[in-house]
């Protein structure tokens, strides 16, 4: 992604115009320019038409004498050029065929502009999509959920609308820029006296169009906020629900509406001040010209006609540009966001080595890691080295916050440690591709990750068509009846095809994660991590998982982090944790019996 341009802050919003340009332009090319094109040509026939109007008035008014030579003189000679003759049937055909033609280059103009719009739009998804896909971990836990969902779904649709008010805009000025030549060449009074009025009316309205973006920016910001926000209670809406807190969170989200709904309000209360004053505007320049072109230099009535026609559209359409330009600036804040959030994904993008790890045969070895969240801030993990051997199962305990799970985060690469290094099958961390080293690895995190879709799905992963494809669906099975989730599926009334619900509200605790085991089953990893994987789930169940896991033993590598230590008596190797600090390893029973062991105390706390 090339270097963002300097980010418009507080200067006149026409002056940076041309870097909203430029943004989109990364994003579509220069076929964008292809809508201004098509506007000059249409609204040169449109002021082609109309100047053929002159000749036509003159022929009505000065019984077929030429008033005021120059441009009607032209208008005669060109006629004669096409072997037409010039009297008013042939003048209106032509006038007619130069609308329609217009008509037509300005349908081309505002359709292209969709299209262009509609690609925009999935630009800017897919974008987004490959920047969350490739972002890294620290950047994620650092922003909330809301965050991204406010980028991804109301800035984008802004970010679009305002191109769109931006493209019309741009047109608008192509209008107005041949509008006021056109009344230049009829009367260069007209003409200059159009564009004084069009410079008046942009500075006249400079302060509201720097107020509108100002309020634009405030408005995408609140509009994170409440996503945010309202993400926050619909995920805990269980809770809220049942500890009748309603109140409480439901005001906290009101103040950030209100605050949205003030923004709204005043950026649309400046836009309504630019779209009243627009027609009794370009009446009162109209009339005045009209009073000092006639009355004063008392000029004849057919060019005056016509190039007033052209002076009421040259003013028109500036202050129409001023409508689109403020259309666009409210929804600017957007542009920006986005933006600004595909540049800081592309600071914060993973960085990938290109080693591919060959399916794993050899130890995984930590050595000499050091690890903090945040730079500058304490270490979480501190001069930790361990080897965990190809094809054996390990254990990692600890009380809360002893940093087993961070340790789960470095086992996957998720996590850089500031010192020390991964070693996978030999290969150093910072070297391998990651995809070939995840796609080897299941995990089955504290929380349970399952889709609102078929339960069939949820452990293929949308891997094919479990309904057509009798392998795809017996490994489907199989996995399940290894987390000994099958009697459970087999019982409901769909069986593998029953929609969970969102996050598997239809499922118990147990369920859930039983079905997100047989998810990793499924995938045949050579690495297994558990972290708390049994930690939902009935003695029972606990049990089965248990002797699953255990049947996995000397065919893949397991990493196991527990709490309750029962879970791990099985285990080749145990590592206790203390910390961030590793501060014991060995086989469980031989930990277990030391009379100064910290594993033997944490099973000695929980009575095993």
């Amino acid at each position: 992604m090339p270097n963002k341009p300097d980010r418009p802050v507080d200067r006149d919003p026409i002056r940076d115009l041309p870097y909203y340009l430029r943004v989109f332009r990364e994003y579509l090319g220069r076929r964008l320019y292809l809508v201004f094109g098509l506007t000059l040509f249409a609204t040169v026939l449109e002021t082609i038409g109309l100047v053929l109007l002159m000749p036509l008035l003159g022929l009505f008014l000065s019984d077929g004498a030429i008033p005021g030579g120059g441009v009607q003189a032209a208008v005669k000679d060109a006629v004669a050029r096409l072997g037409l003759a010039y009297e008013p049937g042939w003048l209106v055909v032509l006038i007619a065929s130069f609308f329609v033609a217009k008509g037509l280059l300005q349908f081309g103009a505002l359709a292209y502009t969709n299209v262009l719009r509609a690609r925009l739009m999935r630009e800017l998804r897919a974008r987004l999509l490959r920047a969350y896909d490739e972002m890294s971990y620290g950047y994620y836990v650092r922003r909330d959920v809301g965050h991204f969902v406010s980028i991804s779904n109301a800035q984008v649709v802004a970010a679009v609308n305002a191109f769109t008010a931006l493209m019309r805009l741009g047109a608008q000025l192509v209008m107005a820029g041949a509008y006021v030549l056109g009344a230049f060449i009829i009367a260069w009074h007209f003409g200059a006296m159009a564009a004084v009025v069009g410079v008046a009316l942009l500075l006249l309205f400079r302060r509201i169009n720097t107020y509108v973006r100002t309020m634009s920016r405030a408005t995408a910001g609140e509009q994170a906020t409440i996503a945010k926000l309202l993400v926050q209670s619909l995920q805990s809406f269980k809770y809220v629900r049942a500890t009748d807190q309603s109140a409480a969170v439901g005001a906290h989200v009101m103040a950030s509406m209100d605050r949205l709904v003030d923004y709204d309000l005043r950026k649309n209360l400046a836009a309504s001040l630019t779209q009243a004053a627009r027609e009794p505007l370009a009446i009162l320049s109209m009339m005045g010209l009209v009073f000092a072109y006639v009355a004063v230099l008392d000029a004849p009535l057919a060019p005056v006609l016509v190039a007033l026609l052209l002076f009421y559209r040259a003013v028109s359409v500036t202050l129409q540009t001023q409508v689109f330009l403020q259309e666009g600036l409210k929804q600017i804040g957007g542009v920006e966001f986005v933006r600004d959030e595909l540049q800081a994904q592309h600071e914060h993008a993973e960085s990938d080595g290109d080693v591919v790890v060959p399916s794993l045969a050899g130890p995984i070895v930590l050595d000499r890691i050091s690890l903090a969240y945040e730079e500058g801030g304490p270490d979480v993990l501190m001069d930790v080295s361990l080897t965990i051997e190809p094809e054996t199962s390990v254990a990692f305990v600890g009380e809360s916050g002893a940093g087993k799970s961070t340790l789960a985060d470095v086992l996957t690469l998720m996590l850089k440690p500031q010192c020390g290094r991964v070693l996978i099958d030999g290969i150093p961390g910072d070297r391998i591709q990651l995809a070939s080293w995840r796609r080897q690895i299941g995990y089955v995190s504290q929380e349970t990750v399952v889709f609102n879709d078929s339960i069939a799905n949820n452990i293929c992963m949308w891997m094919g068509e479990p309904q057509s494809d009798a392998r795809l669906f017996e490994r489907i099975r199989a996995a399940a009846r290894q987390a000994h989730a099958e009697s459970f599926i087999e019982a409901l009334p769909y069986g593998y095809n029953t929609v969970i619900g969102d996050r598997g509200v239809r499922l118990s605790g147990g369920q859930r994660q039983r079905l997100f085991i047989a998810r990793e089953l499924f995938r045949e990893p050579r690495l297994l991590i558990l972290d708390e994987a049994t930690s939902a789930l009935d003695s029972e169940s606990e049990w089965a998982i248990q002797q699953s896991i255990d049947a996995l033993k000397g065919q893949i590598t397991v990493v196991m982090i527990a709490h309750r230590l029962s879970t791990i008596r099985n285990v080749d190797r145990v590592f206790v944790f203390d910390r961030g600090r590793l501060v014991e390893e060995g086989p469980y029973e031989e930990l277990r019996q030391r009379a100064d062991s910290r594993l033997g105390r944490l099973i000695s706390m929980q009575a095993v």
